[in-house]
């Protein structure tokens, strides 16, 4: 291997790491990060070792990171009992909330921002703090189903080049 390749390999490296930024900063688009990875590795290194196969597939789980961190929060907010302006709420706080106090505000913002929502619809504390836990909820699990299928796509990448 030579200093080019190590380079490259560099780059692989480091976009796979930031990938895992995108779990708390949605402002980063962790699928396409991880992506990136990928085809450096397939366009400068080697154009051989991953399959049609591999990329079908990181194309089906790619669909899973997005679909995942889209309804995560919104089912949790609603199972909570919480409005469509709370799920909104949860959406646009999360947005917000990875630029505030990071990275803290992804979990506080939401929370608090469904929260605020809930009670200006005229709903009682305890079903706007409910809605509130909601959301905190669909984050956590919508972050824990990414950093898994992303750990997956991961793995799945070095077991092909390794192999």
């Amino acid at each position: 291997m030579d200093f080019v390749d190590i380079l490259w390999w560099i780059l692989v490296i480091v976009l796979f790491l930031s990938s895992y930024a995108g779990i708390i900063f949605p402002i980063i688009p962790a699928p396409l990060v991880i992506w990136g990875g990928f085809l450096v590795y397939h366009f400068a290194i080697n154009d051989e070792s991953l399959t049609v196969f591999f990329w079908w597939s990181m194309v089906v789980l790619t669909v899973i990171v997005i679909v995942a961190d889209i309804i995560a929060n919104s089912y949790f907010v609603k199972k909570y009992g919480g409005s469509k302006r709370g799920e909104w709420a949860a959406a646009i706080g999360v947005i917000v909330g990875s630029f505030i106090i990071p990275p803290f505000g992804i979990l506080i913002v939401p929370t608090i921002a469904v929260f605020v929502v809930e009670m200006l619809q005229k709903r009682t504390y305890e079903e706007a703090f409910k809605a509130s836990i909601g959301s905190l909820l669909g984050f956590l699990g919508g972050a824990f189903a990414k950093f898994v299928v992303l750990t997956v796509m991961i793995v799945w990448f070095f077991v092909l080049v390794i192999i």
